[in-house]
């Protein structure tokens, strides 16, 4: 009986750590913080302003974004598995239109990042470029992730 009850218990929380619901994402965009920032100490429950003085801000979005350079998420990028091989080709102009493969996807920013699907896939590049690993895709299907690398 206890280990029946271990054992849906461990499956109940593997499942759960792996989806983000939409409240929590609505945090993060309120407060300013990504999920590495928020375990550095940023706090969710704040707003942009209050962790922007408590030493949490996103410098190189913000630039960005107030100035007429290009998009930090330009280029051709390659989103691979963990053998390597190759998922997706994908290629962002400076508009912030992306194309997997050759097709159009819609695009949208959140949270630093630009987020974009294709079927089951979810994609996600960063904008703060001095953030290494944290552009990756993730299959909600097959419940497998790997990193997106820029050519």
């Amino acid at each position: 009986m206890k280990k029946s009850i271990v054992t849906v218990l461990a499956i109940f929380a593997a499942s759960a750590a792996q989806a983000i619901n939409a409240q929590y994402a609505r945090q993060l965009e309120r407060s300013g913080c990504t999920q590495i920032s928020e375990l550095k100490g940023c706090d969710i429950h704040k707003t942009k302003a209050e962790n922007a003085k408590a030493g949490f801000t996103n410098e190189v979005a913000v630039e960005s974004a107030t100035t007429s350079s290009p998009t930090p998420y330009a280029g051709n990028w390659v989103a691979k598995n963990a053998d390597g091989k190759t998922i997706a080709s994908i290629r962002i102009d400076s508009k912030e239109q992306v194309r997997i493969n050759g097709k159009p996807v819609k695009a949208k920013r959140s949270d630093g990042a630009l987020v974009f699907r294709e079927g089951f896939i979810i994609y996600t590049i960063q904008g703060d470029r001095r953030l290494k690993g944290e552009d990756y895709w993730s299959d909600v299907d097959a419940k497998s992730q790997g990193l997106i690398i820029a050519e």
